[in-house]
Parts: structure tokens; sequence; C-alpha cells
């Protein structure tokens, strides 16, 4: 019975002991030498006293020791982080101080790196660099299913990130749920190129690992570097965001790449891009997915309706129900916009040490019978749809201020916080304005200190040292004051007409 993540390779490997299981650039190991690895990891952390529930970070690029550290980790009966190698030193460090990590798994560049910022850091007592010896093998530690398997944050900066904890039951509901309309089976080559941080990148572990399949970490710096993984290792299905999948449509793709399917995630895809793909890979099956972090994976578009319906993002995955409500819970008619709200053996247990956030977040299931005195807690998602008299759903907008751009959710709190720790600015207001391309790039409008000009390069040069890539302004609107609501508050929809 699989009731912990690293079971997934514990059956692979009784299963198919010989077949690939995971490659990336310089190696390939089979099944059996998966298990071997990942028990090596949780005999180290098991030596260091790590107890169960402890914090295991994992700052890493793609490679196979950040996967065995973080399958490693469930086997100690530990909590694994993976945190995103895009982010700053003092990002980091804000993640490990924010859900106590003991144990940082990383490689001697990256913490050479860290070195300054990890002085700050009381509680990570041991650091595993990639490479080192391992001990002496050890039985794993084997909990419940409801067991806290992982946190994963939503987004990563100096301000307030929500770390998401999710269970062994979340990540093998998911992973169950994704295979059974993907149809993964151990004929299967799925590149992972998405971060292993993210919860999509990670299902691509998951969902590879429990159907058999071959997963090729591919670590990119352009599109040419995807196409090259796929035709190298012979990929037949890929998951990717909008931004990304844009730049591979504008590539020319050889007839060696033979997709089973591609599906996209972290946002629409623009209909052109989507046309452009299905003319690349004619014999692919194409699936449009909605997820968030909360509940790793909501909604799927069967592809046989993708012709019909090429702007919604379907129906519920398997093993889940997504309502649209109306503020007091009620459910929406056909055509009326109300918020998403999922339900399911995939919501995850909150936001770790923020029970004002996850009370607002995870809330009481809509529509369950008063009767049931302990409550069933649902994720309200902040995000509006749209159901339309055949129960298929349509994205409309979010009910908070939070930017999608490139896959990633990023609050504007934690650019802004940023800005003002440059102390070039006196208000910073950071907003999501619709992109073709992004989903949504960021604009920060700002006001001066009082008697100076902005020093608009520095105060870019400043975030780019202390933001990834993703989260730098793409433009800055300079306003000598910013306008204000009647309780004071910035007004954000008055500048988000400005700047759209």
């Amino acid at each position: 019975m699989l009731t912990q993540l690293h079971h997934l390779i514990e059956q692979a490997a009784r299963t198919w002991p010989d077949r690939p299981a995971l490659t990336d650039r310089t190696s390939t190991v089979t099944y059996a030498e998966l298990r071997r690895k990942v028990a090596e990891v949780a005999s180290a952390l098991h030596h260091l006293g790590v107890a169960p529930g402890d914090r295991v970070a994992v700052y890493l690029d793609k490679r196979i020791e950040t996967v065995t550290a973080m399958f490693g980790a469930s086997a100690a009966g530990a909590v694994f982080v993976p945190i995103n190698p895009l982010l700053r030193p003092e990002q980091v460090a804000h993640l490990l101080d924010d859900c106590t990590v003991t144990v940082l798994v990383t490689s001697a560049d990256r913490l050479r790196l860290l070195r300054d910022e990890l002085e700050g850091c009381k509680s990570v007592e041991h650091v595993l660099l990639v490479g080192a010896t391992p001990a002496e093998s050890v039985a794993y530690r084997d909990g419940i299913d409801d067991d806290i398997a992982a946190i994963f944050y939503t987004s990563g900066s100096t301000g307030r990130p929500k770390g998401v904890t999710l269970t062994h039951r979340n990540l093998l509901a998911g992973a169950a749920s994704v295979n059974a309309y993907l149809g993964n089976t151990e004929r299967d080559v799925i590149a992972a190129v998405l971060p292993l941080s993210f919860d999509a990148g990670f299902s691509q572990l998951t969902t590879g690992f429990a159907a058999g399949a071959h997963v090729v970490l591919v670590n990119y710096v352009g599109p040419a570097d995807v196409i090259r993984a796929c035709v190298r290792h012979g990929v037949t299905a890929l998951t990717c965001v909008p931004p990304l999948w844009i730049q591979l449509a504008e590539q020319e793709w050889p007839d060696a790449v033979r997709l089973r399917y591609f599906a996209n995630t972290g946002g629409r895809l623009p209909r052109t891009t989507l046309d452009r793909l299905r003319h690349i890979f004619p014999e692919a099956l194409p699936y449009l997915m909605y997820g968030l972090t909360e509940a790793f994976r909501s909604t799927y578009l069967h592809p046989s309706e993708v012709d019909r319906r090429p702007d919604s993002i379907g129906k519920a995955i398997p093993n889940a129900e997504i309502l649209v409500v109306r503020p007091d819970g009620s459910p929406c008619d056909p055509g009326e916009p109300g918020e998403l709200v999922h339900r399911g053996a995939l919501v995850a247990s909150g936001y770790w040490n923020d029970p004002d956030r996850t009370a607002e977040r995870f809330r009481p299931a809509p529509g369950r019978p008063a009767e049931l005195v302990a409550p069933e807690l649902a994720v309200w998602s902040g995000d509006l749809a749209v159901r339309d008299d055949e129960g298929f759903l349509y994205f409309v907008g979010r009910t908070d201020d939070m930017i999608k751009t490139s896959g990633y959710r990023v609050s504007p709190t934690e650019v802004e916080e940023v800005a003002h720790g440059t102390g070039l600015v006196r208000d910073a207001v950071a907003l999501g304005v619709d992109d073709e391309r992004l989903g949504q790039h960021i604009v920060l409008v700002v006001s001066p200190p009082a008697g100076q000009a902005l020093d608009r390069a520095g105060l870019l040069d400043g975030m780019r040292r202390r933001l990834p890539r993703y989260m730098v302004p793409q433009r800055v609107v300079v306003r000598d004051e910013l306008p204000r609501s009647p309780n004071g508050k910035f007004d954000r929809a008055a500048l988000r007409g400005e700047v759209a």
C-alpha cells in the first residue's frame, strides 16, 4: 500500500528495477539504483539526528541529487522544502528561517554564495553537499499518509512568501489523478523542464515514478536546449508554462521529436501559440490545465474539446470537485462569475506558521450537510471563474492582487518591499498587467523621495540584485503622488487603469 511519497520509487523498483528512471545532464539511473540512492540520503539524514517532521531544504539545480534529496527526506520521515535555484541568497535565507530548516542540501558553489546569510540562520544545524560520502544504509522511517511531506513556497522574497504544506496523501493523490487523464506509462519519457520547487514541476517526478516512466531533468538557458533534450532522449511528454511554450512554438522542431502529448499550466496559452504547437506536433494530444499550489491541480480540458472551447480551463480532474460560488457559498448560475473553490484529496493542509492567511483561504467547503459537525475544509482560490451550461469552466480573473507572471504567483507586497529597501522611492505599488507572452508583466508605480528625482536605473539595478528575474518589474512609472482610496490605501484599481 502506498502511504508515503518515497513508496512510489520503492514500488517502481520492484516492478521495473532495470528500467531507466531518471536522467540529468551527465548520467542516468535505473529504478533500482534510484531506490538505493534515496536510501543513502535517508541514512545520512538519520545519522545526523534528523527527527520526523524536521525540515530539510534542497537548494540545487535539476540533477539526480536534487531528486534523491527530496525523496530521501521523505524516507527519513522529514519534510522537504524545495527552493527555487533562481532565488537570491537573502531570499533563500528568509525561507530557511521561515520554516526553521534543520538541514540544507546544496552544492559547494551555492554554499559559497550563501555563507554570509547562513550565519543568521540559527535553525540550520547541518549542510549536506552533493557528492558527500553516504552513511551506512538504515531502514526507512514510515509514517502515515496524513503526515506533512513537503512545503512549497508560492513565491520567494524578503516579504512574506506562503509556504503551502502538502501531505503524502496530497502528493500521491495528485500523481494518481493526473496519470488518470494523461495516461502516462512505463513507455513514456517525460521531460522535466519546470522548476522542481514549482508544484507542476515536481509533479513530473511523481506522475513519472508512479507510472514507471523515464524522467529527464532539463536545465535550460534557451528554448533550443529543450529541443535538444527532446531529440536526445526521445521525449514523449512535455509540460510547460505559457512563456516557454511561446518561445518553443517559434523554433524549428526536427521530425525526430514525436510527442504523445503536450500540456500547458500556469496561465492561459495564447490561441496562436496553441495552433502553432498543434501544427508542429500533429500527432500529440494537447492538454490545457489549471491549478494552484494549494490544491496542486484543479482542472483540465480534454483534448477532444480543444477545438470547440480552446479558452476553457475544462472540468475537474479525477478525485476533485470544483465549485463556482458566490461570497455566501451558494452556487453560481451558469454564466455568473464566482470564486473557484476546490475540494477533495488534493487540498493542502494550509500555510506554514500562518494561521491568518490559512483561515482566509482554507475554509469549510460550501454545500456540505449541516449535520457534519467537523467541517471539511476546501481551498477558496481567490480566482474568479464562470461555468457554462455544459459545466465547462472559464477563468475570469483574480479577487486579490496577486500577480501571475511566467507561471509564478508573485505578491505585490514582496516586490514593493524590495523597492523600498533600495532607499530610492517614497511610495511603491506593484501591479500585474495583461501580457500575451507572460500572462502578466509587472509594472511598478513609484513616487521619488521628497525633493529628489527618481534614479530609475539605480532602482532597477538594486531590485535585480535582490529578486529573481521573473519578479523584476518590466516597467517603472513615476508619479509625484500616488492616488489613494477613501480609507487611505493606495488606489490600485485606479493605478491599474492608468498603466494597463
